[in-house]
């Protein structure tokens, strides 16, 4: 009795079907291997098709733009560079540095010398409208329009009484217009204010030490206080003229400008 042919059926049935199943992954890799070979776009392949594109598009649109919408897009794309978004030569960024540099000291250097002037002139308006005492130590003796037998129909002015040789200043500035003796005034000086259309008056004086066309600032020293002319004491006499005409109560004007005898 014989018994091998069996086992060698089974065993090539096994090995058939062995090489059946190598056969079908074999089959199933190569079928992968045609998938992968097939044509798949990357992101770098996208990005460069788009660029194409784009390059495509700017030769058409170049046929149909002008020389000035270039240059103009030019500047747009150099101002956008400041921001990152652009890179620009640093020759170029040095040149418009210095130019803008320079350009904002000069504008500095004008408003500073326009400050300066702009401040000095008001220096200038408040030095003008600036009244002081005209003398110290003094108390008042006589008002604007009382009278009496010295004064007949009035005075004409304010008057301080002090010891005599007390200094007198300029209330205000301005320009002298008049030194000498004028009768019952004794020695007299006049003054036209800077800032206003005002005479200033001073009687009585017993020195003067300016003389006329002399420019004087408030507070500067005109002269001294005295009793000449028609006096009974050492006094300074003050008379304000609005225009330089008839004479006005002092007072008003002095509390105007903050000073109160």
């Amino acid at each position: 009795m014989s018994s091998s042919p069996a086992p060698k059926r089974r065993l090539d049935v096994r090995h058939q079907s062995t090489e059946r199943a190598a056969q079908a992954r074999g089959g199933r890799r190569a079928a992968r291997r045609r998938t992968s070979s097939a044509f798949r776009p990357s992101m770098a392949t996208i990005g460069a098709l788009a660029l194409v594109a784009a390059g495509l598009g700017s030769a058409i649109i170049s046929d149909r733009t002008d020389s000035g919408t270039l240059s103009g897009d030019y500047q747009a794309l150099s101002a956008d560079a400041s921001s990152g978004g652009f890179d620009v030569s640093r020759d170029f960024d040095r040149e418009l540095l210095e130019e803008q540099t320079k350009a904002q000291a000069d504008q500095l250097l004008a408003a500073q010398q326009e400050l300066q002037v702009a401040t000095q002139a008001k220096a200038d308006e408040l030095k003008a409208n600036q009244w002081v005492l005209p003398v110290t130590g003094y108390h008042i003796t006589g008002r604007y329009g009382t009278t009496n037998s010295l004064w007949g129909k009035g005075h004409s002015g304010l008057d301080f009484a002090g010891p005599s040789g007390s200094t007198i200043v300029a209330i205000a500035s301005g320009t002298v217009i008049a030194v000498k003796y004028s009768g019952n005034c004794g020695n007299m000086t006049q003054f036209q204010l800077d800032a206003e259309d005002l005479v200033i008056m001073y009687c009585h004086q017993s020195r003067q030490v300016v003389k006329v066309g002399q420019h004087v600032v408030a507070g500067e020293v005109v002269g001294y206080t005295g009793s000449t002319g028609r006096s009974t004491g050492p006094h300074l006499h003050v008379e304000v003229k609005p225009g330089g005409g008839h004479s006005a109560d002092p007072e008003p004007y002095f509390h105007d400008h903050n000073v109160y005898p």
